[in-house]
Parts: C-alpha cells; sequence; structure tokens
C-alpha cells in the first residue's frame, strides 16, 4: 500500500527530464492503426442499402452481418489481449493489422450473405489486436499523468476511421460500387504495417530515450520495466484476473457504452437515410456531425482526466468523474428518437457521440492504471474490450429484430441505448473499485514469464 502511495506521489511531481517526442509518434501510429481499424469495420454500414439490394437481404438478415463480426472480434479479445503481453506490440500489431486487411479486401468478392458473414468473422479475429495492443503502447511510453491523453488519442482513431468511412465508402461506392470500397479500404492496413514496423520501438529500445529519460518513465510507474525484464514480477494466473470486482466493473460499463457506440458504427446510416430520408450525399456531408464532435470530445475527455489528476485529485476521483459523468450526458441519445427536426437528433446523436468519446478517453486508460503488473496491461485491455464487443453482437441483432417487429421504427433500439447510459454510468461509480494497481494474486508454482 505504501509503494502505490509513493507510486502516485511521485506522478504528480513534474518529470525532471525532458521526455523524448517519439512518445507522441507511438500514440499517433495506434492512432493511425485504429482509423482502418474502424474505417475497415464501418464500410459494410454505409454499404448496408447497396448490399442489401445486391444480394436481396432483409433487414433481420442485415442486422446478423452488421453483428457477424463482433462474435469474433469480441471472443479474439481475449487471446490477444494475452499474445501482445506475451510477444509484444511491435510483432503483434502488424500481424493483427495485415490479417484484417486480408479479409476487409477479400470481402469484394462475396456473392451471397453467407459468403459475406465468414469474411466478416475472419476480419472481427484479426481486429481483435488492436485496442490491447495501444493500450499496452501508451502504458510502456506514458506516466499516468499524460495516459489520459495519450489514451484519448489513439481511441479517437476509431472516431476518425468511422467518420472518415462515411465520405470515402460512399464516393467508391457511388463511384465504383460497393465492392471497390473493400478493396481500398483493405489496402491502407499493409501500408501501415510497413511504416510500424520501420518505426516502432519500446522505450529501452529507442535511440531517442536517454538513460535519465528511460529511469524517470520507470519511476513513474508502479511497477518497473526493468521487473518485467528479469523476471522479477510475481507470477500471476492470466485467469486470476476475473476475480476483481473493478475488472468485472469494468467489463460491464464498457458493455453499456459500446452497445451505444456501436449503433453509430452499424445502424447509424440506415436511421438517416430510411428514418430522417437523408440522401447518400446528405448522409456524406450532414451525417460527419455527430462522428466530428466526438473526435474533440474524445480528446477533451483525456485532457480533463490527467488536468484533475495532475490539480491534486486522486487518480480514482480524476477518472471517475469523467467516466460517470460522460455516461450520464450521453444518455440523451434517447431524445433523438422523438424530437421532429432532423437538425434536433443530429444535434442530441452529436452530444451523445461526444460525451461517449470524453468517456472512452478514461475507460482505455483503466488497463494501465489498475494493471496488477506491467505483464497483465493488454490482458486487461482485451478482457474488458471482450466484454465490450459483445454488445457488437446485442446492438445490431436486437436493432434489426426490432426495426423488423416494429416496421421500421428506431424508437425502442434508443430508448434501450439511453436506458444502458444510465447504467454504465452506475456501474462505474459503485461496482469499479478505487483506480489504482489492484493486488497481485499469487499463483504458487508458476514461474513469471517476461512480455515484451
Amino acid at each position: 500500500m505504501a509503494g502505490t502511495v509513493q507510486a502516485a506521489a511521485r506522478t504528480r511531481q513534474p518529470m525532471r527530464t525532458r521526455m523524448p517526442a517519439a512518445r507522441w509518434v507511438m500514440v499517433w501510429l495506434c492512432f493511425l492503426a485504429l482509423a482502418v481499424n474502424y474505417t475497415d469495420r464501418a464500410n459494410l454500414a454505409v454499404a448496408a442499402p447497396s448490399i442489401k439490394q445486391a444480394l436481396g437481404v432483409d433487414n433481420t438478415t442485415m442486422g446478423l452481418l452488421l453483428g457477424s463480426f463482433f462474435w469474433t472480434y469480441a471472443l479474439m479479445q481475449l487471446p490477444a489481449g494475452w499474445l501482445v503481453d506475451r510477444y509484444g506490440a511491435r510483432l503483434m500489431f502488424p500481424i493483427a493489422v495485415c490479417w484484417w486487411s486480408l479479409f476487409t479486401a477479400l470481402t469484394a468478392v462475396a456473392n451471397s450473405a453467407a459468403t459475406l458473414f465468414g469474411f466478416r468473422l475472419l476480419l472481427g479475429a484479426g481486429e481483435a489486436g488492436g485496442y490491447p495492443a495501444s493500450a499496452r503502447v501508451v502504458s510502456r511510453w506514458f506516466p499516468p499523468h499524460e495516459r489520459g491523453v495519450a489514451s484519448s488519442i489513439f481511441d479517437s482513431g476509431s472516431r476518425v476511421g468511422n467518420l472518415a468511412a462515411i465520405p470515402l465508402c460512399a464516393w467508391l461506392i457511388g463511384s465504383f460500387g460497393w465492392r471497390a470500397s473493400f478493396v481500398v479500404t483493405g489496402l491502407l492496413g499493409f501500408v501501415w504495417a510497413a511504416a510500424w514496423l520501420l518505426i516502432y520501438r519500446k522505450p529501452e529500445q529507442h535511440p531517442d530515450v536517454t538513460p535519465e529519460a528511460l529511469r524517470e518513465m520507470e519511476e513513474s510507474r508502479a511497477t518497473p520495466a526493468s521487473s518485467e525484464q528479469t523476471g522479477d514480477e510475481p507470477p500471476m494466473r492470466w485467469i486470476s484476473l476475473f476475480r476483481y470486482r473493478t475488472i468485472w466493473g469494468m467489463m460491464i460499463g464498457f458493455f453499456c457504452l459500446n452497445f451505444v457506440i456501436y449503433f453509430f458504427i452499424t445502424w447509424f446510416p440506415t436511421y438517416l437515410m430510411t428514418t430522417r430520408h437523408f440522401s447518400l450525399r446528405q448522409f456524406g456531408t450532414l451525417g460527419l456531425i455527430p462522428g466530428l464532435i466526438a473526435v474533440p470530445g474524445g480528446w477533451l475527455g483525456g485532457f480533463t482526466s490527467d488536468w484533475l489528476y495532475r490539480r491534486g485529485w486522486s487518480l480514482t476521483a480524476a477518472r471517475k468523474t469523467c467516466l460517470v459523468g460522460g455516461m450520464l450526458l450521453s444518455s440523451v441519445i434517447t431524445l433523438a428518437a422523438v424530437v421532429p427536426a432532423a437538425w434536433m437528433a443530429l444535434v442530441l446523436f452529436g452530444v451523445a457521440y461526444a460525451s461517449l468519446a470524453f468517456t472512452a478517453a478514461s475507460i482505455w486508460s483503466l488497463p494501465g492504471d489498475v494493471a496488477p503488473t506491467r505483464s497483465q496491461v493488454a490482458s486487461i485491455g482485451g478482457i474488458q474490450n471482450f466484454a465490450s464487443n459483445l454488445a457488437g453482437v446485442v446492438t445490431t441483432s436486437f436493432t434489426g429484430v426490432m426495426l423488423t417487429i416494429t416496421h421500421g421504427s428506431f424508437v425502442i433500439p434508443l430508448a434501450t441505448a439511453g436506458g444502458l447510459c444510465l447504467v454504465g454510468a452506475a456501474t462505474y461509480l459503485f461496482v469499479v473499485g478505487p483506480i489504482a494497481p489492484l493486488p497481485v494474486i499469487k499463483a504458487p508454482g508458476l514461474v513469471a514469464q517476461s512480455g515484451r
């Protein structure tokens, strides 16, 4: 306990050594990867009306197709986090990106709902590595008082990617057909992977990180990097992470947030075009508004969390203020279903999306904040992302079924989304415990393995 307090106190002190600018290069690389990630997954949502017509599928089937990605994406979070902790982000991140990029491009040859379903399953398996790898990179390169901002940067890649998919895919579909959109977006990942392998290094291996800077970076963490290298970290089983109440709270809270996030990624284009009668051109312009607001909303969330911590708030108070406040405000999404004008709905969607992004910055700071040892950061990121992406399956399928039952009404899906925002706020407030490294659950007889 004393060690944790001392570590927390150290993080509030200004860095005495000039920190390497390379740390920002690393987090922006993660940003770009997740931008590609979300462009590749969101292109199906933009292409959905064209694919429904080309393949002759109804709303229920389209809901299953939109949700198929999340089945494997959610399930593979668990091994993906472990693999990143075991073999390192430098190796596992580009493998994941190349995998998902391949199956994005292959989606162009789908000629039935069944083949499209299969390609989306394989796409989801690869994309599972993106967020756990990014969380591990931030935990290595950034101390707690910068971790909120860094997390908000890489997490905003998801919004930018989803945002870019709207005009890019709409233009590609309108000019060359829906199949071309998958080929073009699939090629982006291979370019990123080449850049990552050329640029990314761990702090200990980067030429711009001086010994003094590395030592000060290590001192700001609860568990020094040296213990990971020498095998001095207490041995602990991966399955033991499920014994913490805080981990379960992180899983439930993130599920609630992602139920709403994935409405934007999957059914939002259909909502605007069928309920609000937007044309494809209008969707490619006005439909950008919520995403445009969400990007700075996420950055504001990361800045606010870190700023409160540097101002003397406890890490628990700083993170939970942003987690709970953001979830509460995002519940206004329910009102978008009942306001009469399209511009009113867009404003409410923008407030809700920005509030979710504001919250997500602190969510992705949590793995590094609470990990018992540094060799569990990506694993915890994968565990909470596993739970959160079960919401992708639920959101897409539930919305599709409700549209079929109610003959196209989005009232029930949007009311459910707002209710889950309130549940998420309560979970982060009452179920998640203090934001501090969790006590190690020792596993007798295990030999600690070094991570990369």
